[in-house]
């Protein structure tokens, strides 16, 4: 019970910190994956999003997407996908497209993922780099199927952009969770989610603290884990 006790530790230090970030906001965060096998190890999924904030009063993003995936070595994936991006309500942001590239690495209880995105928004001709390296920790629970998980994920931006974004260190997003098998194809894991921008350029800082639940419908059996966000 190690990670659930380090879990709890770090989700208190973040609620107690005000000083990290000059505004928090209260979110709701849903994920839903459908993976479904194509042929020998090359898996699609097909992904929908959808954020609720406080702050943003409501629904302030949506995403759909898709994402194929191939199976290279045991326990390594490549993927490729896109997403269309929707911003609502108090987010006045310009909806995007994004076009990503990833690998995927499982070795034991450690599943790391590194991602590349480019962004393409209606405000100007560039394409907004992103670097995302994202690691996770699993601990199975006894002789459950259930298992506690941690990540953590941080945001860099190669580049700056005329429609707004600007190059250096973006934000990190930590998760603290568990993982509920719900019959043989279908899980969830539902958990804390904390994520930090910090000021850059003038604006101030925020922390969101957000209840994270992700479902998952797996037919695929690749051998590699689902690292989604």
């Amino acid at each position: 019970m190690r990670l659930l006790s380090l879990a709890t530790g770090l989700a208190a230090l973040f609620i107690a910190a005000p000083g990290w970030a000059q505004q928090d906001d209260l979110q709701a965060w849903e994920q839903l994956n459908v993976v479904l096998p194509v042929a020998k190890g090359v898996r699609v999924t097909g992904e929908q999003i959808a954020r609720t904030s406080d702050r943003q009063q409501g629904v302030y993003t949506t995403e759909y997407g898709v994402l194929v995936g191939i199976q290279i070595a045991k326990g390594i994936e490549l993927g490729i996908g896109y997403r269309h991006v929707g911003f609502f309500n108090a987010n006045t942001a310009a909806d995007e497209d994004r076009v990503r590239q990833q690998i995927v690495i499982s070795r034991g209880r450690f599943a790391g993922r590194l991602r590349l995105d480019e962004r393409f928004n209606p405000g100007g001709a560039e394409i907004g780099f992103r670097v995302r390296p994202l690691v996770r920790y699993n601990l199975p629970i006894g002789r459950t199927r259930l298992s506690l998980f941690g990540s953590h994920e941080s945001f860099i931006l190669p580049n700056s952009t005329v429609w707004g974004q600007r190059a250096g260190y973006e934000r990190m997003r930590n998760i603290a969770g568990i993982n509920v098998p719900i019959g043989k194809a279908l899980s969830a894991d539902v958990g804390y989610l904390n994520q930090f921008r910090p000021g850059r350029g003038g604006a101030r800082s925020q922390m969101d603290h957000a209840l994270s639940l992700q479902l998952t419908v797996n037919l695929d059996k690749l051998g590699v884990p689902m690292l989604h966000d």
